[in-house]
């Protein structure tokens, strides 16, 4: 699972292209919109393309979107739990 949040923390900092910020400094919990990361509903749509391109799971409704996106923490784990054999 450690691995796994590293690298949704490396594809959020290099494919959101933000500035000034290292994955490193990403908490596990912390909230990735508002006053967490700051990314907004754009960043949301970007950030369903990368889980379907790297990971191959399909995130259905905004409902689910919003409890997957959270954190690093529960978007690890909403991958995790859907993520096909060897991806």
């Amino acid at each position: 699972m450690e691995e796994l949040k590293k690298q949704i923390k490396e594809i959020i900092v290099r494919d959101l292209k933000l500035q000034g910020i290292t994955p490193e400094e990403i908490k596990d919990n912390a909230p990735l919109f508002e006053e967490g990361l700051g990314l907004d509903s754009l960043d949301a749509v970007e950030l369903v393309v990368l889980v379907q391109k790297h990971f191959g799971v399909q995130i259905e409704d905004m409902d689910e979107g919003q409890a997957a996106f959270r954190s690093v923490e529960t978007l690890a784990k909403f991958i995790s739990e859907r993520r096909p054999a060897g991806v």
